[in-house]
C-alpha cells in the first residue's frame, strides 16, 4: 500500500510495534463522518502470516481505539483512535484482495482485531460484507462490550467471534478493565442463540487472573453456552511494557512474571473439566 512520509506502511511487522498520532491530522468532523458511515476506519496496522488469531494462516487488521482500560494490555497504543491509520474500506477490501487466494488454499482469512474493533461497528461491518464477498473466511476478536450495535444480520457474516472473557466476577472485571462484564456476557449469549461459533480467550496473569473459583465460574459460564468450540489460555507476557514506558502511562505490572507451566495446566483442567477443548 502507498504510504506518505508522515506514516508508516500500513503492513507491520509485528502489532508489537508503537505507533502514535497517525490520524492526527484528521478533522474531528471526518472522524464522527467515519464511525457513522463505516466508510473510513482507523486501522493500527496490517499483519500478515498470523497463525494464533483464528483457524489456518490469516491476515489480521488491528483497528485503532478502545474503551476498556486493561491492566496488563500489550497494545496501549491501540487506545486511542487518532493513533491509528486513515483507511477508506474499499482500500481496506483491496488489501485484503492480494491475499485472498492465499487465504483460502491456507484454510485461513481476515481476523479483525484491536484495540477493539466494535468501536468501529460500521466500518468492520462494510469490510467484513468486502470479505464474504470475496469467499474469505472472516474472525471478529472483540470484547463483546458492543456487541449490539451489530445487527444479527451482520453476525451472520462473520464466521468466528474470538471473544475476551476477562474475569467474570463484576468487581474483579471492573479493577481489571474499567468497565463491567455484562455486555460482554449477554453478547455472549446472543451468539450462542444464534449459533454463532466462540473461540473463547482468557488471559492468565498470576495474582490477578489466576483465581480457581473465578475461573471455574467462567469455565461453566462457557460451557453452557454450547458454542464455544474452544478454549485459548493466553499467558500473561511484558512484550508491551516498554509502550507503557514510552507513551507515559503508569504500569503496575512491571514485577509480575508470566504464569509457570504448572499454573497454565492447572487453568487448563478446569476448563476441559466443563467439557472445553482448551489450548
Amino acid at each position: 500500500m502507498a504510504t506518505t512520509n508522515q506514516q508508516p506502511a500500513l503492513e507491520a511487522k509485528s502489532p508489537f510495534e508503537l505507533r502514535v498520532n497517525l490520524a492526527k491530522g484528521v478533522p474531528e468532523s471526518d472522524v464522527r463522518s467515519a464511525l457513522a458511515t463505516g466508510d473510513m476506519g482507523f486501522l493500527h496496522s496490517f499483519t500478515t502470516g498470523a497463525t494464533v488469531d483464528g483457524p489456518g494462516v490469516r491476515v489480521v487488521a488491528w483497528t485503532a481505539g478502545c474503551m476498556w482500560r486493561c491492566v496488563y494490555c500489550h497494545n496501549p497504543d491501540t487506545w486511542t483512535m487518532s493513533n491509528g491509520i486513515p483507511i477508506t474500506v474499499a482500500k481496506a477490501a483491496e488489501e485484503l484482495r492480494k491475499y485472498r487466494h492465499g487465504l483460502k488454499v491456507m484454510s485461513g482469512g481476515l481476523t479483525v482485531s484491536g484495540g477493539e474493533p466494535l468501536m468501529q461497528h460500521r466500518f468492520v461491518a462494510k469490510l467484513f460484507a468486502a470479505a464474504k464477498g470475496m469467499g474469505v473466511h472472516t474472525a471478529l476478536d472483540t470484547n463483546g462490550f458492543y456487541g449490539d450495535k451489530l445487527s444479527d444480520a451482520e453476525l451472520d457474516t462473520i464466521d468466528l467471534v474470538l471473544l475476551d472473557i476477562k474475569t467474570f466476577d463484576p468487581e474483579r472485571h471492573r479493577r481489571l478493565t474499567g468497565m463491567d462484564n455484562a455486555p460482554t456476557l449477554e453478547f455472549a449469549r446472543r451468539l450462542a442463540a444464534r449459533k454463532r461459533p466462540i473461540w473463547l480467550r482468557y488471559v492468565l496473569v498470576p495474582d490477578l487472573t489466576d483465581d480457581p473459583e473465578d475461573i471455574t465460574k467462567t469455565a461453566a459460564f462457557a460451557g453452557s453456552l454450547g458454542n464455544v468450540s474452544r478454549v485459548d489460555v493466553l499467558p500473561f507476557h511484558q512484550m508491551g511494557r516498554y509502550k507503557w514506558e514510552q507513551l507515559g502511562i503508569k504500569y503496575t505490572l512491571q514485577d509480575v512474571e508470566p504464569p509457570t507451566a504448572e499454573l497454565v495446566e492447572r487453568t487448563l483442567a478446569i476448563f476441559r473439566a466443563e467439557g472445553l477443548t482448551a489450548y
